[in-house]
């Protein structure tokens, strides 16, 4: 790490638009601050290359740098993208993942691939906007609007295909979302300087060889990432046939847009080991961004760890091992099922109920590297079942139902456009939803990293351990001062208990 010990701000504060402050982004780059990358991008006018403020090469002189709020609008305004630091690959910006305005929302769902699928107008529809509300916001905020950022996504899956699969450059360029083969050509000539054939010649030397029908891929993140509680987690509430820890890796099944496919993560020194397999190249930049989402990846630790550590119960704690992030979900419906299926029930019985789903009604896939056997059930297909075959005490069984009806009909949407504040509201108003559940779905499926559980035993039980305030009103209030992150500091006070979330699994 440099010297440069300036926190990256909060999304509070980010609203002012980080890459105007040219001298705060002139120290960055200078100390090659990788926690700032994706943050902001440095554009070089004397090149007409565009890094991220952690390149390793000699920085420009002062006079030479300008700054881009994102690659997109870097790329608009003709920068191409460094060859060294390949800031089109950096972590995504932390904005996207802590903030519910629409200019985050449109690109938390121009990252699933909306706009590839739908369009300009889809996009919109789906904000509740029209598209030039879209458009004029997002210029002002990214310097690009919804085309270009979505251009700039597709030249970056792009890449990802030519430089980590042997399939012909005309299904790369569909799979990646392009109209055509020529416009393939030209924007990845035009971002990276070089021929999609040439990337592939470069890429080929010294790659490991992948499976057939297997994409390896590196997640970026930015350090420190501690993955016992993130790994844990997710290991120890596997639904089986969906989920699985096997050889040091989570493994999930994934349902797509165009199809489906199945996931391999594995925790690596700097990055996130990835290998996906997809029944349609096309899914490529939904399925990469649910992994990121899943994982945490665009969160920004030093941020999070600097504001709870001020707190001197909780410091501790995040010493003792920084960089917790919060274990979220590739799919929000079927999460919420989840959660509801798990109120006031053990881990081992909420897998227990979750499972009896999956085998009966969940969809098979092949899985010839593993135990992956089925899709958790749609929300469209667990509607249509008989209620009475939910194996479970009425009154439970009448909130699923709910639940997954107002999934199923569209009224309540968790996805990574929707509405939270709308999304919280439904859940407080239905029956038999407490505040535990709507906290744990808004921490996990929507998101959002202030949501708090002050009624959690364990959080509960951490407190009275830590010398915090016992009660769920008084720990409320103390944890105000852990705004805007207090779903971060429940992954702290969880790490006070020897629970199996907290650990990574063995084998």
């Amino acid at each position: 790490m440099s010297d440069f010990r300036e926190p990256a701000a909060p999304a509070t504060v980010m609203l002012v638009r980080m890459h105007t402050d040219f001298d705060r982004c002139v120290r960055a780059v200078r100390s090659k601050d990788a926690r700032f990358d994706g943050w902001f991008f440095t554009a070089v006018l004397t090149t007409r290359i565009y890094c991220r403020p952690s390149c390793p090469v000699v920085p420009p002189k002062v006079e030479n740098m300008t700054f881009y709020p994102s690659a997109a609008a870097a790329q608009q305004a003709g920068f191409r993208a460094c060859k060294r630091c390949r800031p089109d690959a950096s972590p995504g910006s932390p904005e996207w993942n802590e903030r519910a305005d629409l200019v985050a929302r449109a690109m938390r769902l121009i990252g699933d691939g909306v706009v590839d699928r739908e369009g300009v107008p889809g996009l919109a529809a789906r904000l509740g906007y029209s598209t030039r509300q879209i458009e004029r916001q997002l210029l002002a905020e990214l310097g690009a609007g919804p085309q270009a950022l979505a251009r700039s996504q597709r030249a970056q899956t792009g890449r990802l295909l030519i430089e980590t699969t042997e399939l012909p450059m005309g299904d790369v360029a569909f799979a990646a979302g392009f109209s055509s083969i020529r416009t393939f050509n030209e924007t990845v000539r035009e971002v990276f300087a070089l021929s999609p054939s040439e990337l592939r010649a470069r890429a080929a030397r010294g790659r490991q060889p992948a499976p057939p029908g297997v994409l390896a891929l590196r997640l970026p993140y930015r350090a420190p990432l501690c993955p016992d509680n993130l790994f844990g987690h997710l290991a120890a509430t596997a639904v089986p046939g969906v989920e699985e820890w096997r050889d040091g890796a989570y493994r999930r099944t994934l349902r797509l847009p165009y199809g489906h496919g199945t996931v391999e993560l594995r925790p690596r020194p700097g990055h996130i080991g990835c290998r996906l397999a997809l029944t349609d190249q096309r899914d490529l930049t939904g399925a990469i961004s649910r992994c990121r989402r899943l994982l945490d990846l665009d969160a920004d630790p030093e941020a999070v760890d600097d504001l709870l550590r001020a707190d001197e119960r909780l410091a501790p704690l995040v010493d003792k091992a920084p960089g917790r992030r919060v274990p979220r979900t590739v799919d929000a419906d079927e999460f919420a099922v989840r959660a509801v299926l798990g109120q006031q029930v053990s881990t081992a019985a909420a897998r227990t109920l979750a499972a009896r789903l999956v085998t009966a009604h969940g969809e098979p896939v092949e899985d010839p590297a593993g135990g992956l056997t089925r899709l958790f059930p749609s929300a469209e297909a667990l509607a249509a079942l008989d209620p009475a075959a939910l194996a479970m005490p009425a009154g439970r069984r009448a909130t699923v139902v709910a639940m997954i009806d107002a999934l199923a009909s569209g009224e309540l949407a968790l996805g990574v456009g929707s509405d939270w504040p709308a999304a919280r509201a439904f859940l407080d108003a239905t029956p038999g939803i407490g505040p535990w559940t709507t906290e744990i779905v808004a921490m996990r499926a929507l998101g959002d990293p202030d949501a708090f559980v002050p009624t959690d035993l364990g959080v509960r039980r951490a407190a009275v351990e830590l010398g915090l305030p016992a009660t769920p009103a008084a720990l409320t209030r103390h944890a105000a001062a852990w705004r805007p992150w207090r779903a971060y500091a429940v992954q702290y006070l969880w790490s006070a208990d020897d629970h199996a979330i907290n650990h990574l699994p063995a084998g």
